[in-house]
């Protein structure tokens, strides 16, 4: 059977110390048949040289520059221009186990699902497997999705062709939050599969490590975005709090 192409989104910024690990664990799946699409926001770094030279050896790896926009409009280049059956997520500094995309494009393709997700564990800045595995759910939906982010972006793809490609709100961070929360007013469910894939990266100095910041974020999207009511946003930060204080 003919393998759908998958779309590979990634989004850049100053990544030379990881964007050659990130690239090698695409080049090293199993699923061949994928597109790696990278925008580079505008790095300073030797981020893009770095993505040249593999480019020059692959033409699967497609390079776009843009100008310090930020996350949300660098993964929107990329889906713009991307060809494939399905979407797939990898930051520029997070990396893949070699079955990741073949086990998962599998799984959605059988249950014919049109969004997945799966488990993964993390690693420090400096590449140490650290001791803790994010356990993907069985399954979704927009109400369970609600009270906290439970599907990581590295793990993460959708069946454009199914459902229409979606963008990335505008926002500076929880993007991908609110992504997965408007793919789900249109599918009922989002499945998970219960098996590291995928290896994401804390970065020393990620707004993800600064909980009042995702705090102040988190209301920005139940209010502006998802337009709940004052209570309603009220409620889901303190659920998302009490989920974040139960899993440390």
């Amino acid at each position: 059977m003919t393998q759908p192409l998958v779309s590979i989104i990634t989004p850049c910024y100053n990544s030379e110390s990881f964007i050659k690990n990130t690239i090698e664990s695409v080049l090293h799946q199993s699923y061949k048949n994928w597109e790696m699409l990278i925008t580079d926001d505008g790095s300073t770094d030797n981020s893009v040289k770095i993505i040249e030279t593999f480019i020059a050896e692959d033409p699967r790896i497609k390079l776009f520059k843009i100008s310090n926009a930020g996350a949300a409009v660098a993964r929107n280049t990329s889906i713009k221009n991307a060809q494939g059956t399905f979407i797939a997520f990898l930051d520029s500094d997070d990396i893949w186990l070699t079955k990741k995309l073949e086990k998962q494009i599998n799984f959605m393709l059988i249950n014919d699902y049109s969004l997945s997700f799966t488990s993964y564990q993390r690693m420090n800045e400096e590449g140490t497997l650290i001791n803790e595995v994010v356990k993907a759910h069985h399954k979704l939906n927009y109400k369970n999705m609600l009270s906290s982010n439970k599907i990581g972006c590295l793990t993460a793809v959708y069946n454009q062709e199914k459902i229409g490609k979606f963008y990335m709100p505008l926002i500076r961070k929880r993007q991908d939050y609110a992504f997965w929360l408007s793919i789900l007013k249109k599918v009922d469910f989002a499945y998970g599969i219960d098996e590291v894939l995928a290896t994401y990266r804390i970065r020393n100095f990620s707004m993800s490590s600064k909980k009042t910041e995702m705090i102040k974020w988190n209301w920005k999207l139940y209010r502006e975005i998802e337009q709940k009511t004052l209570i309603r946003s009220i409620y889901y930060v303190l659920c998302n709090i009490c989920i974040k204080l139960k899993n440390r």
